[in-house]
């Protein structure tokens, strides 16, 4: 039985590792094994930061919503609660957009806050 080599399936195999590569710095867009390595590891990054970004733009709401209330001379956890007491169903990301595009408004729910917590 004559012996079989793989040369084009490992070919086309690596080709294709290099060509998901592309970009990477240095050594890493050029040799196999470094590709496949890093390949790796920017897949973990991926499935990583899908959901840490979810954790990031809460943070950046609570943040701004923070800083928007300290304005009008509440916390932020006096306004959530304060919210939660006047039956207020609002998300953080709406609450966040109401204090950097519509002051008006956002002092509206704090005053209505405020109120609640009387």
């Amino acid at each position: 039985m004559p012996r079989v080599k793989s040369g084009t399936v490992t070919h086309k195999r690596r080709k294709k590792v290099l060509k998901l590569a592309k970009g990477y710095r240095g050594a890493k867009h050029l040799q196999f094994k470094a590709a496949s390595t890093q390949l790796f590891n920017s897949y973990n990054y991926a499935f990583r930061d899908r959901r840490q970004v979810k954790r990031d733009y809460r943070k950046l709401w609570i943040a701004r919503i923070n800083a928007a209330a300290r304005t009008h001379d509440m916390s932020y956890s006096k306004l959530m609660h304060g919210l939660k007491v006047a039956q207020v169903d609002i998300n953080r990301k709406m609450l966040a957009d109401l204090a950097v595009n519509d002051q008006r408004a956002f002092k509206k729910l704090v005053d209505t806050a405020k109120d609640a917590l009387k």
